[in-house]
């Protein structure tokens, strides 16, 4: 059995984040991931037109920009070299333990420290970073018969880069975002294809464009020009999206613009009817491309709007009666969020997992970082930490400094353990919960995987993300139920 002062689940952004971070103060640690290389969302996503929908230059680390994005809008491959290479120049890689699978994590109080079974043995750690990512789960519907179907079926985030659809008849279930970074790639490919929508997305003009080579030599030369880019696109997402959200009334512009744009690239009025979502723009994640509405109105696309019954070895027969003859199936039906298997891993000081005590008490957590009952235990990307307009790597890297001054207060003041306050974690998110009553997210008119089975909405941050940074710049440890090591104890003791 291994023992470590502190063990990070997952080797994404918030992995790597938390791994460059804990070694600059020496602090001892290890990385457990389940995959064979880092990258997490980045490396498990490698569907065709995979591609981030917030700005190249946001969309990475404050301290490791990169100036050879070659396009505003980056693709998945370059992303994932992208981790590749901060991982490597910073020697997170050599602390990673690849393969290694979390099977059970739970609390000893009486050690004060969490006992982990993994894939690969059990270990031990006095503090435990998870940063497995909420979309690394795969939400898979079940259908009636679908193992019945003769041809594959692959989900959007299980893509096997060995089938080629090229000449095959092509269904896609679902029209989310990876449906519509999907739909017009297959589209040049498949003999037909047929995109099954159970609700219409709003889509928005795409601005992505290649970033010249000139571009390429000034940032490389004079960094503090990225910067300024960088800096542009936060504060423009800041004050122009964000009141949008916050308020359904504004999503006025958006919504003319998302028809505008509809209008212009699908001529056929019937067609257009059954694209313009009933709900308010923002209430789902706003989807930008300017190549899948031409691919939906193409000849050789179907658009079905008729429920899906049940799958047969020939491929789909909707609630009208009508079998859509098909020879694979893709799964573009997104993932478990509120939902993930992971709660049910970890075991708190009560005994209870962290889902029976969602289940019970209400999912939430402090800061979206620490939960009650889970000591010494951080969570990157946690609740309320998801943002509809901007890059949640901006997220992350807010909750870092907060982990690292509870470390260092917790070796200052010899404390074993911390566990935050269940009154502070409540009142934390009443608050939460009256900031988000009535913002779009929740009055827009939608069912999102931005809402749990109870209709709370435990993923959205609902105010300015500066602000939820200036929140986590230091660690609240008035906050927190405090034990001291025996050490510290006995001299405390021997003082008084």
């Amino acid at each position: 059995m291994s023992d470590h002062r502190v063990v990070i689940i997952g080797a994404g952004f918030g992995g790597i984040g938390a791994s460059i971070k804990l070694a600059e103060q020496g602090i001892e640690h290890v990385i457990l991931e389940k995959l064979d290389d880092v990258g997490g969302t980045w490396l498990a996503n490698q569907y065709p037109g995979c591609r981030c929908d917030v700005p190249s230059h946001l969309y990475s680390f404050s301290f490791a920009l990169n100036p050879e994005w070659s396009d505003s809008y980056s693709l998945q491959p370059e992303i994932w070299r992208y981790l590749k290479k901060v991982a490597v120049d910073h020697g997170v890689v050599e602390r990673v333990r690849f393969g290694c699978k979390v099977d059970a994590a739970r609390w000893d109080d009486e050690a004060k420290q969490w006992r982990l079974e993994t894939s690969a043995g059990s270990m031990t750690t006095d503090v435990l970073i998870v940063a497995h990512g909420f979309l690394s789960e795969p939400s898979i519907p079940h259908f009636e018969g679908i193992e019945t179907f003769a041809g594959q079926v692959m989900h959007s985030a299980e893509w096997d880069p060995s089938y080629d659809v090229t000449g095959k008849r092509v269904g896609v279930i679902g029209t989310g975002a990876s449906a519509v970074q999907i739909v017009p790639e297959i589209h040049k490919q498949a003999t037909s294809l047929s995109v099954f929508q159970r609700t219409a997305a709003w889509i928005l003009p795409h601005r992505g464009r290649t970033i010249r080579p000139w571009e390429h030599e000034l940032y490389r030369r004079v960094p503090a020009v990225q910067r300024a880019v960088r800096g542009f696109h936060y504060w423009s997402s800041e004050f122009l999206a964000v009141p949008a959200l916050m308020k359904p009334a504004g999503g006025k512009l958006l919504k003319k613009l998302a028809v505008k744009h509809l209008e212009t690239q699908v001529p056929d009025p019937e067609l257009r009817a059954k694209l313009i979502p009933s709900f308010k723009p923002g209430c789902k994640r706003l989807t930008p491309s300017n190549e899948y509405l031409p691919a939906i109105a193409s000849p050789m696309t179907t658009l079905v709007t008729s429920g899906i019954d049940r799958m047969v070895p020939e491929g789909i027969v909707t609630a009208d009666g009508v079998t859509h003859q098909l020879d694979v199936i893709i799964l573009a039906t997104g993932f478990r969020v509120t939902d993930n298997t992971f709660p049910e891993l970890v075991i708190g000081r009560d005994g209870r997992t962290m889902r029976q005590t969602w289940d019970e008490d209400g999912l939430g957590a402090y800061n979206g970082t620490t939960f009650a009952g889970f000591p010494n235990f951080f969570m990157l990307a946690g609740p309320n930490t998801g943002i509809g307009h901007t890059s949640l790597v901006y997220m992350i890297e807010a909750q870092l400094p907060y982990v690292l001054d509870a470390l260092r207060l917790m070796k200052e003041r010899g404390i074993a353990s911390i566990d935050v306050r269940p009154d502070v974690q409540a009142s934390y998110n009443e608050l939460l919960q009256r900031k988000l009553s009535p913002t779009v997210w929740n009055t827009g008119g939608c069912k999102s995987w931005y809402l749990d089975k109870n209709g709370f909405n435990t993923t959205i941050w609902p105010d300015y993300t500066f602000k939820f940074a200036r929140r986590l710049e230091r660690f609240d440890v008035e906050s927190y139920y405090q034990e001291l090591t025996p050490t510290t104890e006995r001299k405390l003791a021997a003082i008084s």
